[in-house]
């Protein structure tokens, strides 16, 4: 049976989910999703992901920059929603917002929880070497990511980056978000609290997050490659330019931190090597290694820093 929805979330990540709601029949009473931002070099106004897939369906889109207010909050409560779905929307629910669906606010998030609660948990966990993620959705409660888990399911993280992973589990998600819903409405579900002995926090990736030190080991640095791959992009400095790179394969090698090593772009570092497949320079698109080596050399002995 169709459940009376609302929808909250901004960026690309929530797109699937919408996208599998509307498809499974629910009728989406409205759509909550940042407001535009300025974007680009002209910095134009630019609708969020969620507010352009929403139009495209002719459903009603909200965008407060605040649910604190009491007449942000009556006007949700007067849309007498069966459940709320929430998938990276962006700003906190306060307890009216949470209380006034009839089922309750639920949360699709990429991670196990309670490892990796917070902004950045794909990016997190690979970043820290973890051998596998997943997604989970949860009740909400006024805590961050804190309420008990409806589903989840685990994927393997492998060499996957950031860009490959978010969209595993963009997908896993809508589809794990539709079936924990039906199994709550049939009352055939049961909630359960997270284990609180593995709790750790996703902040989100700064800036000084981004330039790779050499010195550190090849797996650290393979991690915090494929963590930013394709943006924000961990990047070095060759030839006084600043180079993203965006993928590598960890490999046996030693030498000066930083110094390149053959001809192939294997590049020491602390402990190990790293040889690089695909980089990018500063406003140009992304090449392959060997691409990028005709317009931009760097041979044995140069060194990134």
């Amino acid at each position: 049976m169709p459940l009376r929805l609302a929808f909250m979330g901004t960026p690309e990540f929530a797109v699937p989910a919408l996208t599998e709601l509307i498809g499974q029949g629910h009728d989406i009473a409205a759509v909550y999703t940042q407001p535009a931002r300025p974007k680009g070099r002209g910095l134009t106004a630019e609708l969020s992901p969620v507010a352009k897939i929403a139009a495209t369906h002719g459903l009603s889109v909200r965008t407060p920059e605040t649910l604190k207010t009491a007449a942000a909050q009556a006007e949700f409560a007067d849309l007498h929603l069966d459940a709320a779905v929430v998938v990276a929307y962006g700003l906190l629910l306060p307890k009216p917002i949470l209380a006034a669906p009839k089922l309750g606010c639920f949360n699709l998030h990429a991670s196990l929880l309670p490892r990796w609660r917070g902004a950045a948990p794909i990016q997190r966990a690979i970043q820290s070497g973890d051998a596998e993620t997943g997604a989970m959705v949860m009740r909400m409660e006024e805590g961050l990511d804190t309420g008990p888990v409806l589903m989840a399911e685990r994927v393997p993280i492998a060499r996957k980056t950031h860009g490959e992973l978010h969209d595993e589990l963009a997908r896993l998600g809508a589809d794990l978000m539709v079936r924990a819903l039906a199994a709550l409405e049939r009352g055939s579900i049961e909630e359960q609290p997270q284990q609180g002995d593995d709790i750790t926090y996703a902040r989100k990736i700064s800036k000084d997050e981004t330039r790779i030190d050499w010195a550190k080991s090849a797996r650290e640095i393979d991690c915090l490659i494929r963590a930013l791959s394709p943006a924000p992009g961990a990047w070095c400095d060759a030839k006084d330019e600043r180079l993203k790179i965006l993928y590598a394969e960890p490999l046996s090698g030693t030498g000066e931190p930083g110094e390149i090593l053959d001809d192939r772009l294997t590049v020491a570092c602390g402990d190990g090597a790293l040889r690089l497949t695909r980089l990018q320079r500063a406003g140009r698109g992304a090449l392959e290694a060997q691409d990028l080596l005709r317009g931009f050399p760097l041979a044995p002995g140069d060194r990134l820093a």
